[in-house]
């Protein structure tokens, strides 16, 4: 499979005091860091590489993780620098330890989707981008997208409409070329990137079936620790 980038550079400020000493993929979630859930999700799902994108407190991230986890997964660590980048920053800067194409999520989204068929769905479709969504409804997060007939038509975080039942699931895959023109070294937002994709119709779409699990706020950290329990130890 394509190696994978996790987005694990953000402050997480919504949990502070919590995330003032530890980054946000070190919270305890049923005993253990969440990233060791994280990673082991990913190691079943068939991934091979995995390159975390880290800032504020990233040697943190390194010291827990290390080069290998699990049965197959090699780890890389892209540090952001000086500054945070934002999300399609940090994976500009990581782009000497992917491949041309690469997946994305984010450092704090539990996602128990099948990764294979997302993937596929990118190959198959011959754009730079695809994104993954989910009928949401409203229900676990604000909904961002307008999805019919297997095509985003529109997608924006800021100016909902009506027509948005779906929500960006958090994963995404694309080609280097998808973030052409970004400015090397620069904070820059991964959303931009999907707009731009969608206006000049070169990003595909992915509807998963399995909702999501986040731990950006306390209830979210409930909500997994509670799924995770239903699934058993060895998860």
């Amino acid at each position: 499979m394509l190696p994978v980038a996790i987005l694990c550079g953000g402050l997480a400020t919504r949990l502070r005091p919590v995330t003032a000493t530890i980054p946000k993929s070190l919270i305890p979630v049923n005993g253990e860091p969440f990233l060791a859930h994280q990673l082991r999700l990913l190691d079943r799902a068939g991934f091979e590489r995995v390159v975390l994108c880290v800032g504020f407190l990233g040697e943190q991230i390194r010291d827990f993780a290390g080069d290998r986890f699990g049965q197959r997964l090699e780890i890389s660590y892209s540090f952001d620098g000086p500054k945070l980048l934002g999300t399609a920053g940090a994976i500009h800067r990581a782009f000497p330890y992917l491949d041309p194409s690469f997946l994305v999520l984010y450092g704090d989204s539990y996602l128990p989707c099948d990764y294979r068929k997302v993937e596929d769905d990118f190959t198959r479709s011959r754009k730079s981008g695809l994104m993954t969504v989910y009928r949401n409804e409203g229900k676990y997060d604000s909904s961002n997208v307008e999805f019919a007939n297997g095509q985003i038509l529109r997608y924006d975080k800021k100016s909902k409409s009506p027509g948005m039942q779906y929500i960006d699931y958090g994963l995404g895959v694309f080609d280097k070329a998808a973030f052409g023109g970004l400015p090397a070294d620069e904070p820059s937002d991964l959303a931009g990137v999907y707009r731009r994709l969608l206006e000049r119709n070169d990003l595909a779409a992915s509807e998963v079936e399995d909702r999501f699990y986040e731990i950006g706020s306390l209830e979210g950290i409930r909500d997994l620790e509670r799924y995770l329990s239903g699934l058993g130890k060895e998860l």
